[in-house]
């Protein structure tokens, strides 16, 4: 509370750290509370591990071969009719946005080349999508765009190329 003469007396003065423990008198700084000790607790280690448990480090190093259930979603991906109908609802697709669609999970290096129209060109699909791509590009049923940033031969985006009849 500011007092006449100008300075600060009773509760707290907002400039500093101490309190003032009875009117008129200050009190040292605040010494920060410190934290109690946590229990040790001992780790809970399974001594086996239960049948059908995934070790995802293990399938990602390749140590073991794919269950049923990954298998199926390893070759699950998109049909052509499916790429086509998700490529014309939209003006434009980049192919970022068709692998996040379809969960098109694969190496961030893997490129798959592509011929449209004489030139040999590269997509970042896995094998598979990248056929089905290049099959809407022969039919001219999509188009496409390369990088510009460096000038490459590489598809960063696909539009429809027809549009969709509306009724």
């Amino acid at each position: 509370m500011p007092s006449e003469a100008g300075g600060w007396t009773g509760a707290t003065d907002p400039g500093s750290d101490r309190r003032a423990s009875e009117p008129g008198s200050a009190a040292g700084p605040i010494a920060p509370a410190a934290p109690a000790p946590l229990p040790e607790v001992p780790p809970e280690v399974p001594s086996e591990v239960p049948q059908g448990a995934v070790d995802e480090a293990a399938a990602r190093a390749g140590d073991r071969e794919a269950g049923p259930s990954e298998q199926r979603l390893a070759s699950s991906g998109c049909t052509l009719s499916q790429l086509r109908r998700f490529v014309k609802s939209r003006p434009y697709v980049p192919l970022h946005e068709l692998r996040r669609r379809f969960a098109l999970n694969g190496n961030e290096d893997d490129v798959v080349p592509l011929a449209a129209g004489g030139e040999r060109l590269f997509v970042g699909l896995p094998e598979r999508e990248a056929r089905l791509l290049e099959e809407l590009l022969m039919h001219g049923e999509v188009g496409y765009e390369c990088s510009l940033d460096p000038p490459s031969p590489i598809i960063v985006g696909v539009y429809p190329m027809r549009p969709v009849p509306r009724q």
